[in-house]
C-alpha cells in the first residue's frame, strides 16, 4: 500500500476527453519537464492507488491531456474526475538534485541559530509575489533563497536562517 508519506501532490483530474479514455489533468508542478515516470498515483475514495500512463500530451503549462492502462472508455475516466494526483517522492529525489517546491511538504525547517526544529511544511503558499511555507501550525515564514542555509533530502530537513522576531509575528 502507498503511504502518503511517500507521494507529493502534483496536481487534480479535470474533465474526461474525448471518448476513449483520456482526461485533463491540471498540475502545478514541472515534474514532467524533469522526470520520466511511468505512473502517477491518484487518490481514489481515500487510498492512493498508481495507474500506469499510455501516453500524455501538454495542453499548456498547467494541463496536459493523459491515458491511463485499461482506462478505455468516458465513462471509466469520468470516475476519476476531481481525483487529487500525486508523484512518487522516490522518482523525483532520483532524478534531482534540488527538490520541487511541491516536494518540501512534510520536510522539518530547522533554526540555523540554535539546531531547533521549528515545525514542519504542511503546504506552500504562493498566491503572494513571495512565496511562503506554511507550517502545520498556521505560521507562515518567507521561503527566500537567502534565508535557506541547507536541504537536506535524506533527513526531509531545512534548515533556515530565520530573522529575529519573525516566529513571533
Amino acid at each position: 500500500m502507498i503511504k502518503q508519506e511517500e507521494v507529493y501532490k502534483i496536481g487534480r483530474v479535470g474533465k474526461t476527453h474525448g471518448v476513449k479514455g483520456e482526461v485533463s489533468l491540471h498540475f502545478d508542478d514541472d515534474i514532467f519537464d524533469r522526470v520520466d515516470a511511468d505512473y502517477l498515483v491518484l487518490e481514489v475514495d481515500g487510498i492512493l492507488i498508481p495507474f500506469f500512463m499510455e501516453e500524455y500530451r501538454f495542453r499548456n503549462d498547467t494541463v496536459c491531456l493523459v491515458k491511463f492502462c485499461d482506462i478505455d472508455t468516458q465513462q471509466r475516466a469520468a470516475e476519476l474526475t476531481g481525483c487529487e494526483v500525486y508523484f512518487p517522492r522516490v522518482l523525483a529525489e532520483e532524478a534531482d538534485e534540488e527538490p520541487s517546491l511541491n516536494n518540501l511538504v512534510g520536510f522539518q525547517i530547522i533554526d540555523a541559530v540554535d539546531g531547533l526544529p521549528i515545525g514542519s511544511i504542511a503546504g506552500i503558499e504562493d498566491s503572494t509575489a513571495n512565496l511562503l511555507f506554511e507550517l502545520e501550525d498556521g505560521r507562515l515564514i518567507p521561503a527566500n533563497d537567502d534565508l535557506v542555509a541547507n536541504i537536506d533530502i535524506e533527513k526531509r530537513q531545512i534548515t533556515m536562517n530565520i530573522p529575529k522576531g519573525l516566529l513571533e509575528i
